[in-house]
């Protein structure tokens, strides 16, 4: 990609490295910045040697959401129709949520410094969050009359409980790094986010890919469920996998008594 991109793709390996790059923006959203990260992702799923993804940002922020300097706010005519947040959600954020989610492999948010509005809602919805210690988590809604978008609202929820995220996508303070871990926001917390979401992504690389995939979903979708329902889809799930590479590879291995050799097929 050119010097002036607004997402940066690398390959390390195995792992796709994802960096937001409008850093003196704080890596705030414009409509080209998605159209270059949906560019990113499917570079990323292009290439069956790539198992796994890290998603960060360049310099001092992770992502402050959308750039509000792309709304029209310019008084005259139609102003209401004009600054309606409603059409960039439905043709950026939520599409680049539902990639995130729908992504061949694991993912893996490397959140280096401040994650505001979309932005905290983005390292959600990525499968893992690591943070820098400095990082923190900013439900900046609630200050400009608006409600959690990009999956906000319901990732809240999920990892948090109803109380904690009601108070804080209504107050919209800040939740620091290590509070965020305490709470079940991220999964830790390390001065060097970048290597330590690549080393683990580095791992996950070398597992069974379908079945990180999969156990994603099943996670994913198991409060719309009853126990017997997620107990069907358990089945279902456990007997495709059954056809899979890898498992005849990861039982053969146990068997034997050697590492396993994973293909994510």
């Amino acid at each position: 990609m050119s010097s002036n991109a607004t997402v940066v793709y690398e390959e390390r390996g195995a792992v796709a490295l994802v960096t937001l790059n409008r850093p003196e923006a704080l890596n705030s959203f414009t409509r080209q910045m998605h159209r270059e990260l949906w560019a990113a992702l499917d570079r990323a799923e292009a290439n069956p040697a790539v198992r796994a993804l890290v998603l960060t940002g360049a310099g001092r922020g992770f992502c402050a959401g959308a750039d509000l300097a792309e709304f029209d706010f310019e008084p005259g005519p139609d102003l209401v129709k004009r600054a309606d947040p409603g059409p960039v959600i439905e043709q950026a954020f939520n599409p680049t949520a539902r990639r995130l989610q729908g992504l061949r492999m694991p993912t893996i948010a490397a959140v280096n410094g401040v994650a505001a509005g979309a932005g905290a809602s983005l390292a959600m919805t990525c499968d893992i969050a690591i943070a820098a210690s400095g990082a923190s988590f900013i439900q900046a809604f609630s200050k400009i009359g608006l409600v959690p978008d990009a999956g906000g609202s319901w990732f809240l929820v999920e990892r948090l409980g109803l109380a904690r995220a009601m108070a804080l996508a209504m107050t919209g303070d800040k939740l620091p790094a290590a509070q965020a871990r305490e709470w079940g926001l991220v999964w830790d917390v390390s001065d060097d986010c970048v290597g330590a979401a690549m080393a683990l992504a580095a791992r996950l690389a070398t597992m069974p890919t379908k079945a990180l995939v999969a156990t994603r979903a099943l996670l994913r979708e198991a409060g719309t469920r009853t126990l017997d329902q997620q107990l069907d889809v358990e089945r279902d799930t456990q007997s495709a996998l059954g056809r899979t590479h890898d498992y005849i590879e990861g039982v053969m291995a146990f068997r034997e008594k050697r590492p396993a050799q994973f293909k994510g097929e």
